[in-house]
């Protein structure tokens, strides 16, 4: 026996599996059609003859076995008709990982269903005709007289199962819950079929055990079918399947929408198909004779013909009707505990609550290790600098699916609600971390990943691996130690994480903005990107040869390690493990370390001045050493490298111009290659993980994003990078302002909501004094950019005259130095360099020579041109020889800045953002010494807006059709209305809701309620349907147990008489030689003489041969008997002589002693 269908063993015997062939022998599929009651229906092809049909794949699947067989039965026997689909037969595919599938090849109908047809038809303004419906009702009732002369209930007919053909055929389809009659069994019990078709009788039966239904059923479905081709929907449509169920046995029966435009013998016809009680409900051959039906009679030639050229229209025309889904919500059966709010958990639910006590809360739960504190909707994570044993999967699955007062606050928590937010709601989600540098937003990303992961239970372990494993691996490159942050971020990522939407988790995608390029060069007191620190210190001593990293003079590179190099070792491993899991090649990550490594041989290329008669800007370079090993690792020539450092080709009027650089110059043109080479590989590493973290296309699935980006940094010195970081947590508040404080009061004054506005630091004027065009900051900084001779003093002067706003200043004595008031407080800049820094120009003679490289990565990111955010495109090439006859068009650089790209990223990171329903974490860091349990005040402006403001909006339509159960019946639909809404509410004992002109406007807990209430009843359900399947398996486990036995018994029955035969074959010979056998053969012989039948005389013989040897057999155990009692009657009496002997001479010798011894 096979396991094919799960719960129990498929038995081969029923419809004989191990006869079936294979169809990828015979069948091609060629596209997906439709699904049937177990499975999908796809378009095939015959390899043989090239002929079309639909095949029925059944996929595998729990208790499907007697359906299965009843309609391979019912296709098998029955397909003869005109009006039942032809039958080509039954394959089986066989899979070891799935159990197999089974293939149902029946014929092509390409005229598609009858629900189609008249929906077309609607869609254009037309309806069928009375005669044409009269035809398909016609075909209908001769289909479904076939099948109950045969004993069959379809118990499924609706217009979706009744197919056409283009020549005008009316084909029945879909026997799999149909029921087979018998002579004992006349009538079923199963309440089974499509609800809106269903006949009161069959629904009758789901809660009326003693009730029973006949064949008449389908009359009742072909009824409400009739409705349906004038109509185009069955009536009740529009309710739930579940309230519909309710209303068919207790409502009147249905008649036509708009009866006045239909004839008197078609309404009549559907009234007698829908009388309720169906023992006088007509039969089909009844219903055959009927006058709106006997008209086909004599035109089904023509009327055929008319419906044929009705599908070809539709065809022509090409309209696609989407038929409106079934409304059938997954629910969650999850039990829930309900335990009591904890108010230190949300601080907003504290009576009084301001700043001083804000802060002296977190301090108190800082104290006890608790480092996540509630605020409404937003989660504040205090760094705690120490590992906490919180994050284990048995914490993971505490946070899965619950509210959130069951457990304490938690970072799994928000992940919880994001992922419970897309799934339920079918939205995107997005998730902000904000906070200064050094407060944790990094190992915040990771574990919101990490529960993600969790959740999204991605079948492919692997994947699960890679996502994990991809945070790790960018940030190996994007990020670096500081003076306040041992791991801190030097580039923005948002991590989109794809899912299903069912849940699972099926890809990721990585979108990097703004990388600190300058920080691979000479920084005063910054250390390089962790993965160059790993190349200078933890390479393999082999790989280290190979790669000329192990005698580097980093004194310009490097600042004095405190990091012990095994430490440095083991990150190194982990890295390349990374590379691995991920997908990486050998020889791609080979080339990523060798590219690694020039960087670091670039960075010590030294210049010196060559000084001459005619020429003292020249330069040169005078130890070639890092050079030979720069340009041995980029595969290119050490002179045309040399030549590309120290001069530049410039062409003019058609003329070829060659300039020295400078000592300085030279010293630029290396940075910027350097800066060059690291931008653009990590920009092709972040694209090669989202291809191969890419998810399949075909598959249509939502997001939850996870913004990392670098926090607020105000050190000793800020230069240009601080301020585009400082710029850009200034947008990510602005979102922030925007979504809590300043959306919500439009929305409450638009909807009449009685809610006072709350007030909060807009930091608009500030964005605009950066972002503003023409005259702002950033504007004023390309502009200033552009002229040659600009200098950063007359840069500063520029900011001066223009920026008249309460946020800049110039600070007194202090040369080239601005003031900015950001939001989270006063920054100094120092504007050295933010010129050069803005250009960051790339000669077009670097990037000429890279192209020459013969490693095809560093062709590849050099032939590749840059977005509008600056990173590189991998998916568009650009043809090299083409580019270097241009050299002066190699690079946008001079179009291009540093502020136009940081534009254009913050505009791109704003449009992911605003499309998911966003999740706030705001991460606070307790001291400036990266000590545990020292707490410091942080400065809080969230706590009243979330006292006050209600989180969630939901228009009345959609509050009632999601939360009607928790105050109305199943069966009731009620109406989406104001007051039923306020039903609702206080039903579930809400309150400080309010509502507004369209919207029921709820605080940020309300939802959670609601939605726990509403699991809750569905768990109910879900239990009770739960124990009627238990109910029902039980009871057809006793069936098949009683079958089986009975089939035991049968077994054994017949193995007893075959051994009796046995025995009789074995003592013949002894038998034909005792007097009483050749007699009794005699007798038997010379009785079956007179038969001539040959049966019945073997069958004598045998009879009289049996009973003559039991006869025998009995006397011979008589006489054994009777023997055995005679000898033991001789024992018995030989006893009794000498016990009579011996009582004689005891009483001589008791009486004359000495006698007897004389």
């Amino acid at each position: 026996m096979r396991t094919l269908y799960g719960l129990y063993p498929y038995k081969s015997s029923m419809i004989g599996m191990e006869n079936l062939g294979d169809p990828s022998g015979n069948w091609d599929i060629v596209e997906t059609i439709g699904k049937g009651t177990y499975g999908k229906v796809y378009r095939v092809t015959n390899k043989k003859d090239g002929s079309e049909a639909a095949v029925k794949v059944l996929d595998p699947i729990n208790d499907v076995d007697e359906e299965i067989e009843a309609e391979y039965n019912i296709l098998r026997s029955l397909s003869n008709h005109p009006n039942v689909v032809k039958f080509y037969g039954m394959f089986y595919k066989s899979d070891d990982l799935s159990g197999g599938q089974l293939w149902l090849v029946l014929e092509l109908c390409n005229g598609g269903s009858v629900t189609e047809l008249i929906k077309g038809l609607l869609m254009r303004g037309q309806r069928l005709q009375e005669p044409v419906i009269s035809y398909i009702l016609y075909s209908a009732l001769l289909g479904l007289q076939h099948l109950h002369n045969n004993r069959i209930i379809h118990r499924d007919v609706k217009g979706n199962n009744i197919l056409l053909t283009t020549e005008g055929g009316v084909k029945l389809v879909d026997f799999g819950v149909s029921a087979q009659l018998t002579s004992a069994r006349l009538r079923r019990n199963t309440s089974v079929g499509t609800p809106f078709w269903m006949a009161p009788e069959v629904i009758a039966c789901e809660q009326q055990y003693d009730y029973s239904y006949d064949a008449r059923c389908d009359v009742w479905s072909l009824g409400i079918t009739a409705i349906e081709l004038a109509d185009g929907d069955p009536p009740l449509a529009e309710l739930h399947p579940v309230k519909a169920l309710f209303k068919i046995p207790r409502n009147p029966s249905p008649t036509l929408r708009v009866p006045e435009q239909w004839c008197r013998s078609f309404i009549h016809f559907i009234g007698q198909c829908l009388i309720k009680d169906f023992e006088a409900r007509p039969s089909v051959t009844h219903l055959l004779e009927h006058p709106f039906i006997k008209q086909v009679q004599g035109k089904d030639v023509a009327l055929r013909q008319q419906l044929a050229a009705l599908i070809q229209e539709q065809q022509e025309v090409g309209i696609i009707t989407s038929l409106a889904p079934h409304r059938h919500e997954r629910i969650n059966t999850r039990k829930t505990l309900i335990i009591e709010r904890c108010p230190n958990d949300d601080l907003v639910n504290l009576e009084f609550l301001d700043e001083v006590r804000f802060t002296v809360h977190l301090q108190k739960r800082y104290d006890e290790l608790q480092v996540y504190t509630y605020v409404g909707d937003i989660l504040i994570a205090l760094n705690p600098f120490q590992n906490l044993n919180i994050y284990s999967p048995q914490f993971s699955k505490l946070y899965h699916g619950l509210k959130r007062a069951d457990n304490p606050p938690h970072i799994f928590a928000t992940a919880d609600a994001a992922y419970q937010g897309m799934v339920t709601f079918c939205k995107d989600q997005c998730i902000i971390i904000s906070g200064e540098s050094g407060a944790g937003k990094t190992e915040s990303a990771h574990l919101i990943v990490q529960h993600l992961t969790f959740l999204g239970k991605a079948n492919n372990r692997t994947l699960r691996e890679k996502i994990l494993q991809v945070n790790p691996l960018v940030e190996a490159f994007g990020n670096a130690c500081t003076a306040i942050n041992d791991n801190s971020s030097r580039f923005g990522k948002y991590l989109e994480m794809k899912f299903t939407p069912t849940g699972a988790v099926i890809g990721a995608k990585i979108s990097e903005y703004l990388l600190e390029k300058s920080r691979v060069i000479k920084q005063g007191g910054e250390k390089l990107p962790h993965i160059l620190l790993h190349i200078r210190w933890a390479l393999p001593p082999r790989q280290a040869e190979d790669l000329q990293a192990t005698k580097q003079d980093t004194s310009q590179v490097m600042m004095q390690d405190i990091v012990s190099s095994k430490l440095y070792k083991e990150q190194f491993d982990a890295i390349q493990e990374c590379f691995r899991n991920i997908g990486f090649t050998e020889e791609e990550v080979n080339s990523v370390y060798r590219i690694l490594s020039a960087i670091l041989n670039m960075g010590n290329i030294e210049f010196a001045a060559i000084t001459s008669q005619h020429q003292t800007d020249k330069s040169e370079v005078p130890n070639s050493e890092a050079l030979d090993n720069a340009a041995s690792l980029l595969s290119i020539g050490p002179e045309e490298l040399q030549e590309a450092l120290t001069s530049q080709c410039v062409v003019t009027r058609g003329e070829t111009i060659i300039r020295t650089n400078t000592v300085d110059k030279a010293v630029d043109v290396r940075d910027a290659m350097s800066k060059a080479l690291y931008g653009r590989l990590f920009s092709w590493i972040v694209n090669r993980i989202n291809t191969l973290l890419q998810p399949d296309m075909n598959i249509c699935g939502m997001n939850v994003g996870i913004l990392d980006i670098f926090g607020f940094e105000n050190f000793k010195k800020n230069s240009f990078e601080q301020l585009c970081i400082n710029i850009a947590n200034e947008q990510i508040q602005f979102y922030f302002n925007q979504h809590i404080f300043a959306l919500e009061q439009i929305e409450y004054q638009s909807e009449g909501v009685d809610a006072s506005l709350v007030e909060y630091e807009d930091n608009r004027p500030i964005l605009d004094m950066f972002l503003q065009k023409p005259m702002g900051l950033l504007s004023l900084l390309d502009e200033e950019s552009r002229f040659p001779q600009a200098t950063d003093q007359t840069l500063v002067d520029k900011f001066d005259d223009n920026l008249r706003c309460k946020y800049f200043w110039l600070p007194k004595r202090v040369e080239l130095c601005f003031g900015i008031q950001h939001y989270a407080g006063k920054v100094m800049y120092n504007v050295n360099g933010f010129l050069e820094k803005n250009r960051d120009t790339l000669p077009a003679d670097i990037v000429v020579v890279l192209r020459t490289s013969e490693n095809k990565l560093l062709q590849r990111l050099f032939s590749s041109p840059l977005t509008k955010t600056g990173i590189v495109n991998v998916c568009v090439q650009v043809d090299t020889m083409e580019m270097m006859r241009h050299p002066e068009e190699t690079t946008n650089m001079r179009r291009q800045t540093v502020a136009s790209y940081f534009r254009y990223s913050l505009m791109d990171l704003l449009s992911k953002m605003v499309v998911g329903q966003p999740h706030f974490v705001r991460c606070i860091k307790p001291n400036d010494d990266r000590q545990a349990l020292c707490f410091c005040k942080e400065r809080v402006m969230t706590v009243n807006i979330r006292r006050q403001g209600y989180s969630h909006r939901i228009l009345f339509e959609e509050f009632v059709n999601r939360y009607y159960y928790l105050a109305f019946r199943a069966h009731q639909m009620p109406e989406t209305s104001k007051e039923n809404a306020v039903a609702i509410l206080q039903r579930a004992k809400l309150e400080d809701w309010v509502l507004g002109k369209t919207k029921v406007f709820l605080r940020y807990y309300h939802v959670e309620q609601l939605n726990l209430f509403l699991r809750e009843v569905m768990a109910r359900v879900v239990v009770i349907q739960a124990y009627t399947k238990g109910w029902l398996g039980a009871r057809r486990y006793r069936k098949e147990k009683e079958k089986r036995n009975r089939g035991a018994i049968i077994i054994q029955s017949g193995t007893l008489v075959l051994n009796e035969h046995g025995i009789l074959c074995s003592i013949w010979s002894l038998f034909c030689f005792t007097e009483v056998g050749q007699q009794s053969l005699f007798f038997s012989l010379s009785h079956t003489h007179t038969h001539t039948h040959t049966h019945t005389h073997t069958h004598t013989l045998s009879l009289s041969l049996f009973l003559a040897w039991r006869g025998y057999v009995a006397r011979q155990n008589l006489k054994q008997v009777k023997k055995e009692r005679e000898e033991a009657a001789v024992r018995i009496q030989s006893g009794n002589e000498m016990f009579t002997f011996s009582s004689d001479v005891l009483h001589t010798f008791k009486c004359r002693p000495l006698e007897f011894l004389v």
